[in-house]
């Protein structure tokens, strides 16, 4: 599996800590997508960042 790849099996059981909905996975931004909450959970060396306080709102422009 490539380095900005993530596991399809960890993205299957992994949810949205806020709001328990589904994640979709952005390749390019390297972030776990949350719709129903609008938050971005970045993926640091592989790792998803679980955490609301770590996520970006996807209402915010992206760090350029």
């Amino acid at each position: 599996m490539a380095d900005n790849e993530i596991d399809p099996k960890l993205l299957e059981i992994l949810v949205c800590p806020l709001t328990k909905g589904p994640l979709r996975f952005d390749r390019q931004a390297q972030e776990l997508i949350s719709d129903q909450a609008r938050l971005a959970y970045p993926i640091r060396d592989g790792i998803p960042i679980m955490l609301v306080d770590e996520a970006r709102s996807l209402d915010e422009a992206p760090d350029a």
